[in-house]
């Protein structure tokens, strides 16, 4: 189950959750695949979704997905990402080879390619501010978001306005640092 941030919208599970949920798939626990389904399907439906822009591909994609954890729980290996970012790749390429499957002309498979890319790039970058501590998540979601300068994100946070711009510069420096690792697995 995803764990609850203050707003209200969904998270990550946390590593050792990982860990958890990928022992109990490998040992052949029905109620882990269930518990991650319930927690990640919604995500997996909607990239799908963004991916393919259509219902019906989209629910074979997300069936296709999880009874591929099922299969092979021992291919997520936690050391490497999340089971988030392990089931984004697994939708994207899932979905890539719905596009190839389906009878689409190549300038509209280069279109929707295209698409896949933006909304895989989208759901990493949603995934790593979600995955730092709370302290950088919530000033950076200040500014970008609540669209507030550094003091007033400071005076809202009730620190000093040195540590807001340090949270902002180290949460900043996390999201490039991610964002050129998750590039250059992507080639």
């Amino acid at each position: 189950m995803p764990n609850e941030r203050p707003d209200g919208t969904a998270g990550t599970t946390r590593p050792h959750q990982d860990h958890g949920i990928r022992w109990r798939l490998v040992r052949g626990e029905q109620s882990a695949l269930a518990e991650l389904y319930d927690g990640h399907a919604s995500v997996v439906r909607g990239l799908a979704h963004r991916f393919l822009d259509d219902e019906d591909a989209a629910d074979r994609v997300v069936a296709e997905v999880f009874a591929e954890v099922w299969a092979t729980p021992g291919a997520y290996e936690p050391e490497r990402g999340s089971l988030r970012s392990w089931l984004t790749e697994l939708t994207r390429r899932r979905a890539l080879r719905h596009l190839d499957e389906s009878s689409l002309g190549p300038r509209a498979r280069a279109r929707l390619e295209e698409r896949i890319r933006a909304a895989s790039a989208a759901a990493r970058a949603d995934h790593m501010v979600t995955a730092m501590p709370g302290s950088l998540r919530t000033v950076l979601e200040l500014a970008y978001v609540g669209r507030r300068d550094y003091r007033e994100a400071a005076a809202e946070l009730g620190v000093s306005e040195d540590e807001t711009r340090r949270r902002l510069r180290l949460g900043l420096q996390l999201l490039s640092a991610a964002a050129q690792n998750g590039s250059e697995k992507a080639s």
